[in-house]
């Protein structure tokens, strides 16, 4: 159901702001990443899965405990976020512990709780 917020009642193209954001868009291969990214943080495990990285390196069998799901579930995870550089890795001996990729990710998701918590 839509508002008579959602749409324009006239067919007015206002040129001057149609160029000056073409003149900034980005190329499509930048805005498929983006979108790829949000697809991957989209999923409510591995969003879990980075809220605990955020507050320290884990190893899957730590992950595993704190949300109470299977190792094999939580490394299907992992791999998904590693292979999409959102997570790191590093081997101490036969341990895997595993990390935020960088502070972009801490970022991103510091701002999306921020955004939330406005609203609740």
């Amino acid at each position: 159901m839509s508002s008579e917020n959602d749409h324009c009642e006239c067919s007015v193209i206002h040129e001057d702001v149609v160029l000056e954001v073409k003149s900034k868009f980005p190329p499509e291969r930048p805005i498929y990443c983006v979108s790829e990214l949000f697809k991957i943080l989209g999923d409510e495990t591995r969003t879990r899965i980075i809220c605990a990285l955020g507050f320290s390196e884990m190893c899957v069998c730590d992950i595993a405990a704190l949300l109470k799901m299977t190792s094999s579930a939580i490394s299907h995870q992992l791999r998904i976020l590693r292979e999409s550089h959102i997570i790191k890795s590093r081997r101490v001996g036969k341990v895997v512990y595993y990390s935020l990729a960088d502070e972009h990710i801490e970022k991103l998701f510091n701002i999306a709780f921020e955004h939330i918590m406005e609203e609740l």
